[in-house]
């Protein structure tokens, strides 16, 4: 009697995608560090965090209008789509460091934002009541069901990061990890890549991409985004991972 072994359903495989600054960046999006960004001449510690906000949220709110208008007038690049096309025939999840919402626009269906969402406001009172930014505005007197003035839903320096546990909670649902455009030094989110099975494989597309200590199974791929993966995802629907 032949012994048929049983059909794998690869939609049970997860893959995992960890996305930072460098994949917007592809579509016309500065960073915070970017020696020739839109917003050089800010200061972080007055844009972007709580005591800036005590001290002047209208500072604040106008510096994140503009940042939500450039983002408006951007585009998802070849990486955003291409990780699109892994949900073609896996589970995926994206969790970002990004607050802008090129993964959503170009079609990703799993994203967990890291550090928040660029168009939405909190409550100042309530962190759980959120609101829907409509243009690119949120100005003074907008206020939540409590009376108080709304803020951007993103998280500033020196707060906690909230959906850590939710990232972790997929990760250990992963078959796969696949690490674009970040340096792997801002905490708590690089430690995604030290919390990821050992056993699974795992690769970091990144120019300046180096390997990382004590992590096993990793493949360095010395690309930008929008080359390397397409080319990454190109490979493993034809070929697995």
């Amino acid at each position: 009697m032949e012994i048929v072994p049983p059909k794998i359903n690869i939609m049970a495989n997860t893959i995992v995608v960890f996305t930072g600054a460098g994949i917007s960046a592809e579509s016309g999006i500065p960073t915070f560090r970017d020696s020739d960004g839109l917003w050089c001449n800010y200061d972080i510690n007055e844009v972007a965090t709580p005591e800036a906000w005590e001290r002047d949220y209208k500072k604040v709110l106008e510096f994140y209008n503009q940042r939500r208008k450039n983002i408006m007038e951007t585009e998802p690049n070849a990486a955003h789509y291409a990780l699109v096309k892994l949900e073609e025939k896996y589970r995926v999840f994206v969790i970002t460091q990004n607050i802008d919402d090129l993964h959503e626009r170009a079609g990703s269906t799993n994203v967990i934002h890291l550090h928040g969402e660029i168009f939405k406001a909190r409550s100042t009172v309530d962190p759980n009541l959120k609101y829907d930014i409509k243009g690119y505005e949120l100005n003074p007197g907008e206020l939540c069901k409590y009376g108080k003035q709304l803020r951007p839903d993103v998280v500033w320096f020196g707060e906690e990061v909230p959906m850590m546990s939710e990232a972790y909670r997929v990760l250990n649902l992963s078959d796969c990890l696949i690490v674009i455009g970040t340096s792997l030094q801002v905490y708590p989110a690089a430690y995604i890549i030290y919390n990821a099975s050992p056993n699974i494989p795992k690769f970091i597309i990144d120019p300046q991409a180096s390997q990382v200590n004590n992590i096993k199974n990793l493949k360095i791929i010395c690309k930008k985004a929008g080359e390397g993966t397409p080319e990454l995802v190109d490979y493993i629907l034809k070929n697995g991972f």
